[in-house]
Formats: C-alpha cells, structure tokens, sequence
C-alpha cells in the first residue's frame, strides 16, 4: 500500500487541491493494520529434531503429526502478524479464551496424496478455503484472502513432503483451525485470534477398513443441526455433542448415526460425512439423490465431487432434495433402493448396509449391487487424487 506520511494514495485520490496537504498534516503519520496475510512473508523455522516416519500400512487415523505446524495470529490492534511455519509444538493460550468457553472455533480437513509419479497434488483445496472463510465470518473471526492461506499451506506441506505416504492407500491430512484466542469471558467478538495448520498422515478413517459397509442408527431424539443454526459450518462445536450420540449408536451395535431432522424425519448427514442414495424414483428412473444445502446440511467438497462427476457421466438423474425416512422405507419395501453410502474428506466413499429406526433393522442392499456406483466413484475420485488421471481438481504442491 504506496502512501505518503503514513496516509495510503486511497485517501490521497479523495482529499484533493489545497486540502489535500493540510488533511494529511492533521491526519499525521498514520499506521493502517494488516487486512490479511501475505505468504511471501512467510518465516520458515526447520525442526532440529525430525521424527520418524509411521508405517504407512499400520496408520491410525489422527493419531500420527508431521514435523512442522503453520501459525498466524491476529488482534484487532495490530491486524495479522506474519505467518510462520515452524516445529511442531504445543499452543499456550490464555484460559480465558473464547475458543476454550465459547467454541469460538473453526476448522477444516483437506488431504494431500502423493501419486505413482511421486509428486504430491492437493484435491480442490481451494473450496475447503472458501468454506473455511464462510464459517469464520459466521464465528466473528476476521476475515483473510483464501489464495494467501492457500499458498502458505502449499508451503507448509512442501516443508513436509517426505511425510506424504508412498501409498495409494494413505494420504496426508491437513487440518486448518482457526480460534478465538480473546483473554476475557465475556460473550463478545473476539479481538484476538490464531490461525493454525497441522498435517499428519492417515490411512483409513473407519477401523473396518476403507470400503467396508457401516451400519447406522437413526433416532429421531438427536438432532445434529437446524433451520437458522450453523449446521452448514465447519465449527467445533457441531461436532462436540454428537460424541454421545456415537457412543448410543455403539450401544446399538451400530457404527455411525444417521442424522434426522423435522416431523417428517429427514435424512440429513451419516455421521461426520453427507449422505447418498442410489434408487429408481416412483416414475421407475435411475436416480442418485442427497439431501439439499438448505442451512442444515455441510456443503462437502467430496459431496460436491460426487455430484459433478455423476451429471458429467449423464447416465442418470441426479438430484438434492429432500429424502424422509418414510420415502426411504417406501423404496426399500418396493426394491428400488439400490445403494447408500457416506462421502467426506476422511472416508471418501463409504458403503451402507443397515439403519436401526424405531427398533427395526432395516437391511440395505448396497454390496449386493456391487456396489456399482459407490465403487464407480471411489475408483474415479481417487484416480484423480492420487494423479493416475490428469485433473485440473489435483493442484500439484
């Protein structure tokens, strides 16, 4: 920002002729703060004491971090700092802190693969960005330009890049948080804020391995998210109380939760991921439907992959729409469900083969159709992520 005693050539162009002068004499040298970060000022501090690399076949996820961390902090006094990728290391933050009272606090999961070429490529890192800034904004956190983060990310995980696993099985998570650091407990916006990125490498999130089916418990008593709450963002505290509902689900003999919303028990999300169902309509139509973006409903990267592929291909209708338990168990009962699997960021594709509702199992006949579709997209998702096929959606690091 090109200024003269302090004052940007912004308010020069608006103070004009004889006033111009004396405006910025009274104005007086002037510091303007940081409206976001810059990745070419980034500062890169390299570990002294590297740590050895997991197994890449025996990787429990979240378990496992890399070597280095990136951390930018923010105050309302000052604006953005500049970033730093240094070592990995515990946070100190004041007990006070809203991130800590308020679930003032935000966060993302993208993944970096490393392809049979060796080169590592992001998968449209670019939408988690832009969901990330989304959700900050409704938190109160301040604002920052996306291709900036994105480009210190690229670096942070350039620092790191011996940490991608050499597997087609394993990739590297990459998982940006940003917080509420304010020193006050007070219910107020946050003046003071962190901004922080921490990879690790990560195998299969399910325990039953990587396409296996899981079995859902669906109880109309929990509800994730509502009309008018945050259920479209990526905020912490979405995912805190729903640890409970996971522990009934294993009471049930379930692995995940299949959250309802409303009178009517609409399907809305399988856990931690978004939901899809491979069925013929009442008009006897092939058709791939997920509920909408309707407020309650997170806007997946891997959800919306899904969908652009399946209207590519154009075999198909491919619908958002709302699906009610009663729509559902009326195409079981007439044999037009074909397949229902989860996708995220973490599993991918997952297969459904059972939903426990109202005391009744309810069999699904996902891996008795193949299952075609949901394997169909793994298979093509993955060629793309891991560059066994050109793809403007994998962004080489």
């Amino acid at each position: 920002m090109a200024a003269t005693g302090g004052v940007p050539r912004a308010i020069r162009r608006v103070l004009k002729g004889r006033a111009c002068a004396a405006a910025i004499s009274l104005l007086g040298p002037q510091r303007f703060l940081s409206t976001s970060f810059k990745a070419s000022d980034l500062q890169i501090e390299m570990s002294r004491h590297p740590k050895p690399k997991p197994d890449p076949g025996k990787l429990i996820f979240g378990k496992h971090f890399t070597d280095h961390m990136l951390t930018v902090e923010w105050t309302q006094e000052n604006g953005w700092s500049k970033p730093q990728i240094k070592p990995f290391q515990s946070i100190s933050i004041h007990p006070a802190s809203s991130a800590l009272h308020y679930s003032v606090q935000v966060f993302e999961g993208m993944k970096a693969f490393r392809g049979p070429d060796k080169h590592v490529r992001l998968f449209r890192p670019m939408l988690n960005i832009e969901r990330m800034l989304r959700a900050a904004l409704r938190a109160c956190l301040p604002p920052f330009d996306k291709a900036e983060l994105l480009q210190c990310i690229r670096q942070l995980v350039h620092v790191d890049r011996d940490w991608v696993p050499y597997s087609d099985a394993a990739s590297l998570y990459i998982r940006p948080t940003f917080i509420g650091t304010e020193p006050s407990l007070g219910v107020a916006k946050s003046t003071h804020a962190l901004l922080f990125v921490i990879l690790g490498p990560v195998g299969p999130y399910f325990t039953t391995g990587s396409f296996n089916p899981v079995s859902l418990l669906a109880d109309p008593r929990f509800v994730r998210a509502w009309v008018g709450g945050v259920g479209d963002c990526k905020l912490g505290g979405n995912y805190g109380p729903t640890i409970y509902v996971q522990s009934e689900a294993a009471k049930a003999g379930c692995q995940q939760v299949l959250w309802l919303y409303g009178d009517d028990h609409q399907l809305t999300e399988v856990g931690t991921m978004n939901i899809f169902m491979f069925w013929k309509d009442q008009q006897g139509d092939l058709e791939l439907v997920t509920p909408p973006l309707n407020g309650i409903i997170l806007p997946g990267v891997t959800r919306q992959s899904l969908l652009d592929l399946a209207r590519k291909w154009g075999e198909f209708k491919v619908s958002e729409k709302v699906i009610t338990m009663t729509d559902f168990i009326r195409g079981l009962e007439e044999n037009r469900v074909k397949e229902v699997f989860g996708s995220g960021t973490a599993c991918v594709v997952c297969p459904v083969n059972k939903i426990f509702y109202q005391g009744k199992h309810y069999h699904i006949p996902t891996m008795e159709n193949g299952p075609e579709i949901a394997r169909r997209f793994l298979k093509e998702l993955t060629d793309i992520q891991y560059g066994r096929v050109a793809s403007d959606w994998a962004q080489p690091v």
